[in-house]
């Protein structure tokens, strides 16, 4: 069975589908996935999903490129982020670097202040980092990241920086990009970091694998990202399904013996 630890369900672009797709995924392998919000409307769609669907679970937050200079939304953060018990990280929250007229000063304090909150509901984190590398790390170390714990999502560093967030206790998100021929860097973090610290995500209806490369994504195409992690690690299919699925348990700290409450 395949764990998708990172989705976007609510997103537009499932309208048409979204509940016939997403009752599909059992029986094409995929039993759990994790809805991740990012902006204030997708607060309250992915408390939605959670609800409606039993092997969904939800992450709460904003992501860096939607954040507003409002306490009244952090608050409502908070709000929702206390709303189910299914809510079971603080995310997608971070950096990103992107677009020239990125307010990176707004951006940290929006880091800094939900990793402090995930730190109070004794939540892990899901980091959004990109062309953000140093203050990314320079914050997680500010903040003890290696005392909240989470994922690094949709990882696109080199492979020394992974070694750097592993040795903080945090694991690494494979997507679709693997699958791509200019992936060389990722199939080398791949190689290095071992497999207990590797989730699967797809960060759909995003970044699709080949041979879906430029098609809406979903949790059904997993399967092409943990044969990639396979051949390159020179182990079976099946057994990347299974350890990244106790992997994403661990990471969101899911079932009993994972309770870090």
């Amino acid at each position: 069975m395949i764990f998708d630890t990172h989705a976007h369900y609510d997103d537009a672009a499932f309208d048409e589908d979204r509940e016939r797709l997403i009752e599909s995924l059992p029986r094409n392998g995929i039993s759990t996935f994790v809805n991740v919000s990012s902006d204030e409307d997708s607060l309250s769609t992915t408390a939605e999903i959670i609800k409606k669907y039993g092997f969904a679970y939800g992450a709460i937050g904003i992501h860096p490129s939607d954040t507003k200079d409002s306490i009244e939304l952090f608050d409502k953060v908070r709000e929702k982020a206390l709303s189910h018990e299914k809510v079971v990280a603080i995310g997608e929250i971070g950096l990103d670097y992107h677009y020239r007229d990125t307010d990176q000063a707004l951006q940290k304090k929006w880091f800094r202040m939900q990793m402090n909150l995930a730190r109070e509901l004794g939540k892990p984190v899901i980091i959004h980092s990109r062309d953000a590398a140093a203050d990314t790390y320079e914050i997680m170390k500010e903040c003890h990241a290696e005392d909240i714990g989470g994922v690094v999502h949709c990882f696109s560093y080199s492979p020394e920086m992974a070694e750097k967030f592993v040795a903080m206790g945090f694991f690494i998100g494979i997507g679709g990009v693997l699958t791509f021929k200019n992936a060389k860097k990722l199939r080398e973090t791949v190689q290095r970091i071992g497999l207990e610290r590797l989730v699967l995500e797809t960060d759909c209806p995003y970044l699709a694998p080949e041979p879906h490369r430029g098609e809406r994504n979903s949790s059904l195409y997993l399967k092409a990202v943990a044969c990639a992690i396979g051949e390159i690690k020179g182990i079976d299919e099946a057994e990347v399904e299974a350890v990244t699925f106790e992997n994403a348990h661990k990471l969101y700290r899911i079932g009993d013996k994972y309770d870090r409450g």
